[in-house]
């Protein structure tokens, strides 16, 4: 019988803020929310952008003056808006108007003479060029003679094709919230992020970790383009050409495994099983189905899983610019100009376009996590359970004339999901209630190629009107988070029973397929046959193609009080009250801006000397289960 993953906590943040309570979902479809759901986001958001405090019950502005949530709405409502989602760069990440760059410069004397300088002895280059002549001035100065000039680097700007991102909020620094000296900034995010999906859970970490073996819980999470600022992979390899030293921590803090590392060292303490695996923009998915495979073979109890993706930077903007692959601002203000009411003026919140009239994607930084129980222990503990994931599909594309093109492998992993799905809550589950989180990914090939594929699965199982969201209109493209932005979103529209619309365009663009697909631009409410299943999708260069299926806690109810009984599930409900109340506790807390971050840095080390080991367990000090060899013969049938 296999194990049920179910979702038990979920936490993080991109440009649409904080995730857990759904915040991030609400930012995204804050037209359509109530007006007490609008404003306790809207104060969220103003928290961690360091727009108010919280003390004495209230908030407050930073003159003193006290505001309750519809005097911060007014007072805030349109900073926080414009402050968040895909906006135009901040300069905080860089200057696009003046990008930083070295221009090449031949210097020679006049009319062919010689060209004399003065310097320091220490600056000197060694060896001395072969043209060079050097003469000491006093103990440290030179005076340098050059017969055949030379070239040099000047110190230079220009100004940025790409200027728009999926940035975090306006003022929002991950490492302001801990100790976090010398972290790069996807790691701070992962630190962060982690923190805010454990205390989603409304269970304390160390009463899960009484319940399971050492080796039951696991941490998959990883980054797809590693860590690339100047604390990491970014300086260790700009440190020389700009004449510095590389630091001892910025090649180890650089590799793309350190999200589950920090978290598995630095938040949970854990000496499970660990594992970071990349495919590219399909990344999560590939750790989720990891995950998933572990715990429906009981080979793990709780995962963590996620992502973490800090990718704003002058190098992949440049890298991914010269591939074609961005929204530029020359090409969505030529979209602009067809459209009506056209402005001059580039709209840089409408940059990532799914479906519509685009012209590349955008990049956007985000950190997502989920944490997973096997359906036993999330009714043994009374965690509150938002969803399930039974299955994550993934396929490449066989061969291809391009590395970066759209392939095959999406048909078969996409289409192994619906039937996947079909076998779980029936055909009309899937055909009345189900919607897509398309990759949505915002470029002109994506559009044809990836709504093409939709439509035919859709037809080949009987599904007339599939509904089609896309997060990247809202957030960007985060890369290995992608998926994970689009699967906290979906559980968003469990939660509300919303479907959020493309609203960064005018109109479906004419070469998209659509005649079994609904896209739409506004918001739609399911008031009729409530949400069930949503199908992630996600593609990723190289031909990493994944698709995952997504269950609705109403259905995961329903299959557990046909697993575990109608009484023990009536238990259950009772035991989960007091878990939701926990995570209710850390809400409220969160609004008042106390996240209370995880970071355990040289706590409760391990001492080797303390585990205890015989032929049948090993003790670890520190954890109240012992992890048990498993002495089943697997292999029986091949053994005298």
């Amino acid at each position: 019988m296999s194990r049920l993953p179910v979702i038990v906590g979920f936490g993080g943040y991109n440009a649409a803020g904080r995730s857990s309570a759904h915040h991030g979902f609400r930012r995204t479809v804050i037209e359509s929310m109530s007006a007490t759901d609008r404003q306790e986001t809207l104060a969220s958001l103003a928290i961690l952008m360091k727009l108010v405090t919280f003390s004495a019950g209230q908030y407050h502005d930073h003159d003193g003056q006290p505001l309750d949530l519809a005097a911060l709405e007014q007072r805030f409502g349109a900073q926080i808006l414009a402050s968040t989602l895909v906006r135009r760069i901040e300069k905080n990440h860089l200057d696009v108007d003046a990008a930083p760059w070295q221009k090449n410069l031949t210097v020679t004397g006049p009319a062919g003479k010689p060209l004399s300088f003065i310097t320091l002895r220490k600056q000197l280059p060694e060896p001395l060029p072969s043209d060079w002549t050097v003469e000491a001035l006093n103990d440290n100065d030179v005076q340098v003679t050059l017969y055949d000039g030379c070239d040099i680097k000047v110190d230079s700007y220009r100004n940025l094709p790409v200027k728009s991102a999926g940035q975090l909020p306006t003022g929002f620094e991950p490492g302001e919230l801990y100790a976090s000296r010398f972290h790069p900034r996807g790691l701070q995010m992962t630190i962060v992020a982690a923190t805010d999906a454990l205390r989603s859970i409304g269970l304390p970490w160390q009463t899960i970790v009484d319940q399971v073996a050492p080796d039951e819980i696991a941490v998959y999470a990883s980054s797809a383009m590693s860590q690339l600022d100047e604390n990491s992979f970014g300086g260790l390899m700009q440190s020389r050409l700009k004449g510095g030293r590389v630091t001892a921590k910025q090649l180890a803090l650089g590799l793309n495994s350190m999200p589950a590392d920090f978290i598995n060292a630095y938040v949970l303490g854990s000496v499970g099983s660990t594992s970071s695996i990349t495919g590219a923009c399909a990344s999560f998915l590939y750790n989720l189905q990891k995950a998933t495979d572990m715990i429906s073979a009981g080979k793990a109890r709780v995962v963590i899983v996620g992502n973490s993706e800090a990718p704003i930077t002058q190098e992949c903007l440049d890298g991914y610019g010269a591939m074609g692959a961005l929204a530029t601002e020359d090409g969505l203000r030529q979209i602009q100009s067809q459209e009506p009411g056209a402005q001059e003026q580039v709209d840089f919140r409408r940059a990532s376009r799914p479906f519509g009239q685009n012209c590349g994607f955008t990049l956007a930084e985000s950190s997502q996590f989920l944490v997973l129980m096997d359906d036993e222990l999330a009714l043994q503990l009374g965690a509150d359970i938002h969803g399930a994931v039974p299955d994550v599909f993934i396929n490449a594309d066989g061969f291809k004339k391009s590395i970066s093109a759209p392939g095959p492998g999406n048909y078969l992993c996409m289409a192994k999901a619906v039937a996947s799905a079909m076998q779980l809550v029936g055909e009309d589950g899937v055909r009345l209630r189900s919607f897509v989180h398309a990759h949505g990914s915002s470029t002109p090939a994506n559009r044809v190629t990836e709504s093409e594929l939709l439509d035919r699965v859709a037809a080949s199982f009987g599904i007339a009107d599939w509904p089609v969201a896309a997060v990247k209109s809202y957030v960007g493209h985060s890369l290995a988070s992608a998926s994970a932005d689009q699967l906290i979103s979906a559980l968003g529209s469990f939660k509300y029973q919303l479907i959020p619309g493309i609203k960064t365009i005018d109109a479906v663009a004419d070469d998209v397929h659509r005649q079994h697909l609904r896209i739409s631009q506004v918001d739609v409410p399911r008031t009729e046959q409530p949400l069930e299943v949503c199908f992630i999708n996600s593609k990723g260069f190289g031909g990493n193609n994944a698709s995952g299926v997504v269950l609705a806690p109403q259905v995961v109810e329903r299959m557990l009080r046909k697993r575990y009984g109608a009484e023990r599930f009536a238990a259950y409900e009772a035991q989960r009250e007091q878990t939701r109340a926990a995570a209710q506790a850390y809400e409220q807390q969160a609004l008042q801006g106390q996240l209370e971050i995880i970071y355990n840095f040289g706590h409760d080390l391990i001492d080797d000397q303390g585990i205890a080991i015989n032929g049948e367990q090993i003790q670890v000090p520190g954890f109240n289960q012992p992890l048990v060899f498993d002495k089943t013969s697997r292999f029986a049938d091949m053994l005298d």
